[in-house]
């Protein structure tokens, strides 16, 4: 089989799309939106990564804002909120616009409670907007799909009230980084301010600065939620918005309650190491064990997925990553070789023929062998869906069955929503999300920090200057791009407080609320902000 799968490198590179929930009732129509008076358009751009700006900064016009106001029930209560969509202008240290962040706030209508605990949400890619959190889980509004796993993608997609939506216990804040959705570089701002590891950190958190002096929240307890590069984000972030003069150059002094990370991905790009290099590819086997248990293509010994996870994730980081490091020396006796491969047969399903050559597994050949019998390929992003194998275009993210079925659904809702609820109309597309420019030119280097320092590290900072800050690791079992072994192995590795980390997964993928999982998801997320938000 030589079709063209994604390396490790782009999938780590892409993982932070982003996907699903989509079709089912017309979407109703609900408060009309009011458009700022005060506010003005900004000059037409060809895209969210290229926008051209004004040539004189003092020329700028205020930023866009849209009013809205509305009411949904959760939890069998009713719950009137007030939504603004709009534009926050980024300064320099001379007070220059340099960047336009589009945002969507949803603020609990009733008294100001300036103590009412606020969430800032954000998916990543590089180059994701955050339309897949907003749609699919925690905001007020989400897609609907025909069905969980393997849906239609083509229109009338639904829209309807999300009962699992968060704003209940917290208002919520959605982020479009600069170079995504509606946000860009204005003024005498670049690209080359917002598009990297640190650039990105520093620019979100002066977001969020600028949000609860704009708000007055100041006092309120705070979290941030950041899916796939998005988790490498929140795992940034404690330490960007408490500032210093070795990393980002200012005291802001912003604490967090809590950091919840989904699709978790914090390993440096520049990681390296030999025995660094053996775990990495041990922890592949883990979601192809969890694959193959969903297909039925192994015995599961009678037990449930989480303790077939479990049991498989402790093979990978014993006897078969010491059996890698040990054939890669040379030094792994035959008959132990043998015992290996019976092993990996067991957990994976394959023939011990795709072991002749090499004890190494990868999650991208499997995902493209496993249904070859049947003429259909495995989703990466969530193994759970399948495409044919016929005629794949052999692109990545559009010929993934995960991302190529329910990315569709999402992006026709969320346009819906911008439409019938928020009254939101720009001069220029919104960019779900946008690899051209962005990605290529990004700045992984993170100066004055080594370059193979994992960003779980700089989590583990965070959680020694500040002793409550709680963390939710959050994954799913079929997430072939963004594995839950790899998230709990890299977090354990960077030995934080076990006490204060709750590692979760769910029987989904990529995206872990996709099909039944929703509703748990959401009430882990709410006893966490519940348990801190008090404390």
């Amino acid at each position: 089989m030589n079709r063209f799968r994604p390396g490790p490198l782009l999938l780590t590179a892409l993982a932070a799309l982003g996907a699903a929930l989509g079709l089912g009732a017309a979407p109703q129509v609900r408060a009309q939106a009011s458009h700022d008076p005060n506010a003005a358009d900004l000059p037409i751009a060809s895209s969210p990564a290229t926008a051209t700006r004004p040539a004189d900064p003092a020329a700028l016009p205020a930023p866009r804002r849209f009013v809205s106001h509305h009411s949904i029930r959760v939890g069998g209560k009713p719950l009137a909120y007030t939504a603004i969509a709009g534009e926050t202008y980024l300064h320099n240290d001379a007070g220059e616009a340099t960047g336009s962040i589009f945002s969507f706030s949803y603020i609990k209508d009733g008294p100001l409670q300036t103590r009412r605990p606020v969430m800032f949400v954000f998916n990543g890619g590089p180059g994701s907007s955050s339309i897949w959190l907003h749609m699919g889980i925690v905001g007020p509004r989400r897609v609907v799909l025909d069905r969980d796993v393997n849906p239609s993608n083509v229109p009338p997609f639904g829209l309807a009230d999300n009962p699992d939506t968060l704003l209940d216990v917290a208002d919520l804040v959605f982020i479009d980084p600069v170079g995504t959705g509606w946000s860009r570089a204005i003024g005498v701002g670049h690209a080359a301010d917002f598009w990297g590891v640190n650039e990105d950190a520093d620019a979100v958190s002066q977001f969020i600065e600028q949000w609860l002096s704009d708000h007055n929240r100041w006092n309120s307890p705070k979290y941030v939620m950041g899916e796939s590069y998005g988790s490498t984000r929140a795992a940034l972030l404690p330490r960007a918005l408490m500032g210093g003069p070795t990393y980002v150059g200012v005291m802001r002094g912003i604490t967090l309650n809590g950091v919840i990370l989904l699709g978790t991905t914090l390993e440096a790009r520049e990681a390296s190491g030999a025995p660094h290099l053996e775990m990495k590819d041990a922890l592949e086997l883990p979601a192809i064990a969890d694959t193959a248990w969903y297909y039925r293509k192994v015995d599961r010994k009678g037990l449930d997925l989480e303790a077939f996870h479990a049991a498989a994730y402790d093979f990978a980081l014993g006897d078969y990553a010491r059996a890698l490091a040990q054939e890669k020396a040379g030094t792994l006796p035959p008959q132990q070789r043998q015992a290996i491969i019976a092993r990996l047969t067991a957990w994976t399903g394959l023939p011990a023929s795709s072991f002749e050559k090499s004890l190494t597994l990868s999650a991208t050949h499997y995902a493209a062998g496993l249904l070859s019998d049947k003429g259909e390929d495995v989703g990466l992003y969530d193994s759970r869906y399948t495409l044919p194998v016929k005629n794949s275009g052999n692109d990545p993210v559009s010929d993934d069955p995960a991302m190529g079925q329910y990315v569709p659904g999402f992006v026709a809702a969320f346009h819906q929503m911008l439409s019938s609820d928020l009254g939101v109309k720009m001069d220029r597309p919104y960019g779900a999300i946008v690899w051209r420019d962005l990605l290529p030119k990004w700045n992984w280097k993170r100066t004055p920090l080594p370059q193979d320092q994992s960003f779980a590290t700089d989590l583990a900072v965070a959680m020694r200057r500040n002793a409550r800050l709680q963390v939710l690791v959050a994954s799913g079992y079929y997430d072939l791009v963004t594995s839950a072994a790899a998230a709990q192995y890299t977090v354990q590795r960077a030995d934080l407080p076990a006490d204060r980390v709750t590692i979760k997964r769910y029987a989904s993928g990529h995206m872990l609320y996709l099909g039944d999982t929703a509703a748990s998801f959401a009430s882990d997320i709410r006893r966490l902000i519940q348990n801190t938000a008090q404390k």
